[in-house]
């Protein structure tokens, strides 16, 4: 494996701060960030659900590897050379637990800060299908 490509959401600021901070990082491979959703994803990876790539972070190697979720998360790290320690005990059994509610922390902060821009909680363009999570 030479590099991975990590889809994000450009439509989130929790989301293009990450991706700052991440290709900023001293790596191991070469990191890429791609728009998920975007023509250049479309084109290069055809096969992938838009919309699942939009809800949920996704990275994708150039070996034909696709991780998602906590599993990303984790991935990422491992590229990184400060952070791969800390990659490879949250990738064990004990540590997953750990990454799932790392993964599950930055979709509630996501969340939080896509609906700060309405009234009632929710993101102006959110269809309203979930309650927003509580700030408490």
């Amino acid at each position: 494996m030479q590099s991975l490509t990590v889809l994000y959401d450009a439509g989130c600021p929790v989301c293009t701060r990450f991706r700052d901070w991440l290709l900023a990082q001293p790596a191991h491979l070469t990191l890429y960030a791609v728009p998920a959703g975007s023509e250049q994803a479309r084109r290069r990876w055809p096969e992938l659900d838009r919309s699942a790539t939009l809800r949920e972070v996704t990275v994708l190697a150039d070996t034909g590897e696709i991780w998602t979720g906590p599993q990303a998360w984790v991935v990422l790290l491992w590229a990184t050379r400060q952070h791969r320690l800390l990659a490879e005990r949250l990738a064990t059994p004990g540590g997953l637990p750990v990454a799932r509610a790392m993964a599950y922390a930055a979709a509630g902060l996501r969340s939080a800060v896509a609906g700060a821009g309405g009234a009632d909680g929710y993101a102006d363009d959110c269809d309203r299908s979930c309650a927003p999570l509580g700030q408490g």
